[in-house]
């Protein structure tokens, strides 16, 4: 695929008004990474990464516990 296969709608007046654009091509452009969106917030970032950084914690095992699951 290539943005050559993106073809341009035109008015009487020859002004390009709409796209019409291959599904491969609109689904890669459409479709959202999560960590994408949740570093494009700065205050999410520096929680994720204070949490990816954080060396501290507790085993699935005790979570499980103390939640009684």
């Amino acid at each position: 695929m290539n943005i050559t296969d993106v073809q341009y709608v035109s008015d009487a007046q020859g002004n390009n008004v709409a796209v019409i654009v291959p599904i491969e091509l609109w689904q890669k452009l459409t479709t959202t990474d999560d960590t994408d969106y949740l570093l494009s917030s700065e205050a999410m970032k520096e929680r994720l990464l204070t949490a990816k950084n954080r060396q501290n914690g507790i085993s699935l095992e005790e979570a499980c516990e103390k939640l009684g699951i």
